[in-house]
């Protein structure tokens, strides 16, 4: 089966040759050099060949404003914020360093700031793109489309942003509207552009940590539900499925989601209270896809080889009709044993070891 023609039986309960797979690219540096290495590739796209990857992510150029880089090793993000990568011994990760919005208490104070703008982005090229990648499952947007609890606390910090949340602060609706206005009007322009092209449309919202929901799902149904509504019923109406990134613990709003119009929920962090896979399959099982659940929290840094055989095994026998992306919860962590990122691709089928090695067609999946 070609990629696409699998997620589209995986998406529709028909059955499939094997379950589709992803990688993140934005997994830890030094996790994408040790993979080069093993597999002796020099680029993303080659890395993606190797591991069957089903999935290719269609790209915006960015045409607007110049995003400044300063002498300190900082540079600016798109509202203005600002980051540097903070080491921790074994690797480094981007964090904000500078908040625009941290001190604002007011909507007037606002009108003094730059806001990001859909004219700042050329979308010519989208369709090639999307034709290039003919046969894969084509991707558009992120999890930072709309991501209003992380995107805004980049640019206001996070305690600041779940006060208000708490309180309904003005200066933070604000904020979400011109977020959500930009990112609608951007998503229009790409989606007319790949000419019905884009296979699934990307949104991002974390909103569960370790133990359950970030908020009661009545104030997620006031401040944030209207809006993913209307970006769930744009994607739809040109003929593309909807995703949803989001960590943590989410159980409980999940029949909400399913309501509102998500197709597929990503990460699935299963390490999280309520979020084990066979009780995920039990309760939604044909109702939503899941993409994701391979714990890089537990399973993949920490388990050995034959552990993640069998979790993958277990996915593919609770899913075995469709229903399922299996890949990583997340973008995989320093310290991950390459041998343990392979044994999960080899068992879901996409990854031949042997054929990789002598670089021959791989062989068919049982």
């Amino acid at each position: 089966m070609l990629s696409h023609e699998r997620f589209l039986s995986a998406m529709t309960y028909k059955g499939y040759d094997r379950p589709p797979t992803h990688y993140y690219t934005y997994s830890a540096p030094e996790i994408n050099d040790a993979l080069f290495r093993e597999l002796r590739v020099k680029s993303h796209d080659e890395l993606l060949s190797a591991l069957g990857v089903d999935f290719r992510y269609i790209n915006l150029s960015y045409i607007g404003p110049e995003l400044r880089k300063f002498e300190d090793g900082t540079w600016e993000g798109l509202w203005g914020e600002r980051y540097m990568n903070y080491h921790f011994g074994t690797g480094s990760y981007a964090e904000t360093c500078y908040l625009p919005f941290a001190d604002i208490e007011s909507i007037e104070e606002l009108k003094r700031y730059r806001f990001p703008s859909a004219d700042w982005y050329d979308y010519s090229g989208l369709y090639d793109q999307c034709i290039r990648h003919k046969g894969k499952v084509r991707l558009f947007g992120s999890a930072q489309n709309p991501d209003f609890i992380n995107g805004i606390a980049r640019c206001r910090g996070v305690e600041q942003v779940l006060l208000d949340i708490g309180d309904e602060n003005e200066v933070y609706l604000e904020l979400m509207r011109r977020q959500f206005e930009f990112l609608l009007e951007r998503n229009r322009r790409a989606l007319e552009a790949a000419r019905g092209e884009i296979d699934v449309m990307c949104f991002g919202e974390d909103l569960g940590d370790q133990r359950g929901l970030l908020m009661r799902p009545a104030v997620y149904d006031k401040l944030f539900a209207p809006y993913m509504r209307e970006l769930f019923a744009q994607a739809h109406s040109y003929g593309a499925y909807t995703m949803m990134h989001s960590c943590g613990s989410v159980y409980r709003i999940i029949p909400r989601l399913i309501e509102m119009g998500l197709d597929i929920l990503e990460v699935v962090q299963t390490d999280a209270n309520e979020m084990e896979i066979t009780r995920l399959h039990d309760d939604f099982f044909g109702k939503i896809a899941f993409f994701g659940t391979m714990s890089v929290q537990t399973t993949l840094p920490f388990g050995t080889p034959e552990s993640i055989r069998e979790e993958v095994s277990l996915r593919k026998k609770l899913f075995r009709q469709g229903g399922i992306v299996i890949a990583p919860s997340h973008g995989i962590q320093v310290g991950t044993p390459v041998e343990n990122i392979l044994a999960m691709y080899e068992e879901i089928g996409s990854f031949d070891r042997w054929a990789w090695q002598h670089r021959l067609p791989a062989r068919k999946s049982s």
